[in-house]
């Protein structure tokens, strides 16, 4: 019996309709999942009001919604590589719809962090599985843009909230924004219909069947025998240990990673939950602070799009590098008075360089490790990440109750972004190739890091 080597058919594939059906599924879940994250930073003028929350409470309360994206991402990554990613999606997605929906009967702030933490670990577990799934099936010469056109769906669903939150929030309450969740439930038949599994978990299922028609559907034009044995070259069976993360020299990279991802969602969480209230403080009137957020969002469409479209021209670290360094400046100056414009201009720069880089770094990491260890690899670096999440609503209600000027508050959220930029600077040092380009990509299968380390072979 022949053997056939999965990653060349999937690497060289001509770009088909079934590849535009991942993406837009994996795009539309994630649009959902940013709408339920972003949600909280929209409604939070009116919980302060209503409930009388004081900063530090606020911050507090979302938090909670984090902490459950903890949890989830180190749940649900791991558990995607036993049960297949297909079903980790769709338990995930149900999961953050429906306590999204409840949130909006909660009646007491004890009620409304209980369902944000269930919501949460739906969300924290859709993200890495989402990306894994993406870069698993993406053309190589196009695998950055892709992962990158699907991750904007997360910065749509955060221009989603913040638009409806304008039109619903002065006429039906902060309990519609979160009712409305429940909608996206009615396209579960089509997730569970059209979106593919995992070939790589088929194949270490047995099931070669159902691995070879779907390698049909990804690349028409290479023909398998019906005979022929499918093979992934770096798959390891089932249940990946955590440890498998910091061997065969991929220690330094995934503790970079560790706190690139830290540092990227403390800038994104800070931003998504208070620019709104601080905004607002500085004297801009509700509707205005919300248009901010709406700019932060398409500003990270944007900045996510072009990150991976440069990405996968030059050199994906270096441009997680570059972007990190300009959300530094940018976020600085946000504290500063400017004309509407230029601060509008600032905003955008910020949110295509915090939540851009954030969808570049689920990129890089989906790049760094091996199929078999991609969603566990993935769901560790998120779970880690969300660590950060956590402090970033926890630090700006902080900041608030100590009632600092507002140059001081932003400057505090930009520091995070210089030691980011320092860790992703180990990284591309540490893993290049004899000419010093970064090899933390799919080129990584052809170039060797110093020291004898391939830990970035991709696929």
């Amino acid at each position: 019996m022949t053997t056939v080597e999965i990653n060349p058919i999937i690497d060289n594939a001509r770009f088909t309709r079934f590849h535009w059906m991942v993406v837009a599924l994996c795009a539309l879940l994630l649009i959902f999942d940013g709408y339920d994250l972003f949600i909280y930073g929209v409604v939070l003028p009116a919980l302060m009001t209503e409930w009388s929350l004081t900063p530090v409470q606020a911050g507090a309360l979302g938090s909670y919604a984090l902490f459950g994206m903890m949890f989830g991402a180190f749940i649900f990554g791991p558990m995607a590589d036993r049960i297949g990613r297909k079903k980790g999606i769709a338990i995930c997605f149900v999961m953050f719809s429906l306590a999204t929906f409840l949130n909006g009967f909660a009646t007491s702030p004890t009620e409304f962090g209980f369902f944000r933490f269930i919501a949460g670990l739906g969300c924290g577990g859709l993200m890495p599985n989402a990306v894994a799934l993406m870069n698993e099936y993406a053309p190589k010469r196009a695998r950055g843009t892709l992962v990158a056109l699907m991750f904007s769906g997360y910065s749509l669903g955060g221009v989603l909230s913040a638009g409806l939150g304008i039109y619903v929030l002065p006429r039906f309450g902060w309990q519609a924004m979160f009712w409305a969740a429940a909608v996206p439930l009615l396209l579960l038949p089509v997730i569970l219909w059209k979106l593919p599994e995992s070939v790589g978990f088929l194949i270490r299922q047995g099931r070669q069947s159902q691995a070879r028609t779907l390698l049909g559907c990804v690349n028409p034009e290479a023909p398998i025998a019906v005979n022929a044995r499918l093979i992934a070259s770096d798959a390891k069976g089932a249940g990946v240990p955590m440890l498998d993360l910091v061997k065969e020299g991929r220690a330094a990279g995934t503790c970079m990673i560790w706190i690139a991802f830290f540092c990227c969602l403390l800038m994104v969480y800070a931003l998504g939950s208070w620019l709104p209230k601080l905004m607002a403080n500085a004297g801009y009137s509700l509707g205005s602070s919300l248009s901010f957020l709406l700019a932060l969002n398409f500003g990270g469409m944007a900045g996510a799009i072009a990150g991976g479209w440069l990405g996968d021209r030059f050199s994906l670290p270096k441009v997680v590098l570059s972007f990190f360094a300009v959300g530094t400046v940018a976020i600085a100056l946000l504290g500063y008075n400017s004309p509407m414009p230029v601060l509008y201009l600032l905003i955008t720069v910020a949110g295509a360089t915090t939540i851009g880089t954030q969808i570049l770094l689920y990129a890089n990491t989906a790049q760094f490790y091996p199929l078999a260890m991609r969603s566990t690899g993935l769901g560790w670096a998120s779970g880690v990440g969300r660590t950060g999440a956590i402090v970033g609503p926890l630090l700006g209600g902080s900041l608030m109750a100590a009632a600092l000027p507002l140059q001081l508050n932003f400057l505090a959220f930009a520091v995070p972004g210089l030691v980011a930029a320092l860790a992703m600077g180990i990284f591309i040092w540490r893993y290049r190739d004899s000419a010093g380009t970064p090899v933390a990509s799919d080129s990584a299968s052809t170039a060797k890091p110093p020291l004898q380390v391939s830990p970035v072979v991709s696929r």
